[in-house]
């Protein structure tokens, strides 16, 4: 059986936060300063994540799993993870595909990395990048490592992934004037860029409706260097996706404030401490991770889960006064 929100929406895909750490300090995640880590201990082991995994994959048919952070790549031995999440298959009758299992990185270690991974099993890689002077980029991640990222890139494509997808958070003021840039970028290198419009995830709360450079402003600054054509539906998928006319490779824009797509979400996130979330802006969590240690059984599991998704909310309401922001920034909920 399906496993179904309040709002008729079918839950498929699980979203696995396996770090809080970071080699990056990126302003709009995480403070340069102060963090406290997670103990080691208070993570979930790769065997207790593939268990999560494997219920939601056997028992409701998940369809998608991504991995994410912090950034998941400083996590030791990440190839076993993505072998046994990789060898997950629905159980007859689950009704479920295949599992695409995708990761997101900032790619500073893929250059290393890439190769594994996919001899591992992960089939898809987006990666993060905010700007493309290293300057800026050095000051947006309190790292110079703008080369590692756009190596990392390049491995990823020769490994064979595909596709090979680059996010970019805009930031009014930071980096709005890179988009044509990025645009260029991505036809070039054969990946598909996707801007995201900037969310009040900040470590440091700064966000502001003023900050947000929202789907009309990029899809109006890139057609008037590269014109731009829809593209097919978006589903349950966040990104708006548009061709280039001239045949050069797509575009997406993740219009999460000004063009909410809510209505057709199919995601739940797993934080790295084993908390079960059903939003990205939810502000209640399951801990699953206490089921798991205290000898829980995997109906004990589901039935958690089934309850939580059964408080899922019809969407995430910003900029209005109802919104409450979660007590998590995005590096501990995971991107």
């Amino acid at each position: 059986m399906p496993l179904v929100d309040p709002f008729g929406r079918q839950v498929r895909d699980l979203r696995i936060s396996i770090t809080d750490r970071c080699n990056f300090r990126c302003t709009y995640c995480m403070p340069e300063e102060g963090m406290v880590w997670q103990p080691r201990e208070e993570l979930l082991t790769y065997e207790e994540i593939e268990r999560i995994a494997r219920i939601c994959v056997q028992r409701w048919g998940f369809t998608g799993i991504r991995i994410t952070g912090g950034e998941p790549t400083v996590r030791a031995d990440l190839p076993a993870l993505v072998e046994k999440l990789a060898a997950l298959r629905p159980a007859s009758g689950a009704g479920g595909r295949d599992v695409d299992l995708a990761m997101t990185t900032n790619g500073a270690s893929l250059g290393l990395l890439a190769p594994a991974l996919r001899r591992a099993g992960l089939r898809r890689i987006t990666v993060s990048c905010d700007s493309l002077r290293p300057d800026r980029f050095a000051s947006i991640t309190h790292r110079n490592a703008l080369h590692r990222v756009l190596d990392g890139i390049d491995a990823a494509v020769a490994a064979g992934f595909a596709p090979v997808k680059v996010n970019c958070v805009l930031m009014r003021g930071v980096n709005d004037d890179e988009i044509v840039d990025f645009a260029a970028f991505g036809r070039d290198r054969g990946v598909e860029v996707r801007f995201i419009e900037f969310m009040p995830l900040d470590a440091q709360g700064a966000w502001t409706a003023q900050t947000v450079v929202t789907y009309e402003e990029v899809v109006r600054t890139i057609d008037a260097v590269f014109p731009l054509e829809p593209v097919d539906r978006r589903g349950s998928h966040p990104a708006e996706r548009l061709a280039y006319r001239d045949g050069g490779g797509t575009v997406g824009v993740i219009a999460s404030v000004t063009r909410s797509f809510c209505s057709s979400c199919d995601r739940v996130r797993l934080t790295a401490d084993g908390q079960f979330r059903n939003c990205l802006f939810a502000v209640h969590e399951t801990d699953l991770r206490a089921i798991l240690r205290g000898g829980g059984s995997d109906d004990d599991v589901a039935a958690a889960i089934e309850a939580d998704v059964g408080r899922k909310w019809a969407g995430h309401t910003i900029g209005q006064v109802t919104f409450l922001r979660p007590d998590r920034s995005m590096s501990q909920i995971g991107g």
